[in-house]
């Protein structure tokens, strides 16, 4: 099993999604939330803290655990809603990916998703974002 934690970063309503780098040995050229695997004697939520801050160039707070459904068996995937972070996030990590951006609810269903099986997952997280809800 290949523990993986990802974080939604949700703001005004918009998730940010990173683009797969297309030379990528695992899920090439797709998008994807930002993260990657917890490391031995790591929690699933200090591996998206650090994630984050290597990827993006943010400092997170509260990231808040979800629900988040893939098709891969061999993934034991943690997802979490972060509406917090200190810093614009930035690829930070070029050669894992070669794009970031901000997308809606109803722009997910025409991206390529590392994981098509997370759509209504990340659905749910941009709508449970407190900021929202003003």
């Amino acid at each position: 099993m290949i523990r993986i934690a990802v974080a939604a970063l949700v703001r005004d309503g918009l998730v940010l999604l990173v683009h797969r780098h297309p030379e990528r040995q695992v899920y090439p050229d797709c998008w994807d939330l930002v993260g990657g695997h917890v490391e031995p004697g790591e929690s699933p939520a200090e591996a998206v803290r650090r994630e984050c801050l290597e990827e993006l160039g943010v400092g997170i707070h509260v990231p808040l655990p979800v629900a988040y459904k893939v098709a891969d068996p061999k993934l034991d995937m943690r997802a979490f809603l972060v509406t917090r972070w200190d810093g614009e996030p930035v690829n930070a990590a070029p050669d894992e990916h070669d794009d970031l951006c901000w997308f809606r609810p109803d722009q997910l269903t025409t991206l390529n998703l590392a994981h098509p099986a997370s759509l209504s997952s990340i659905r749910n997280a941009i709508r449970s974002d407190p900021s929202a809800a003003g």
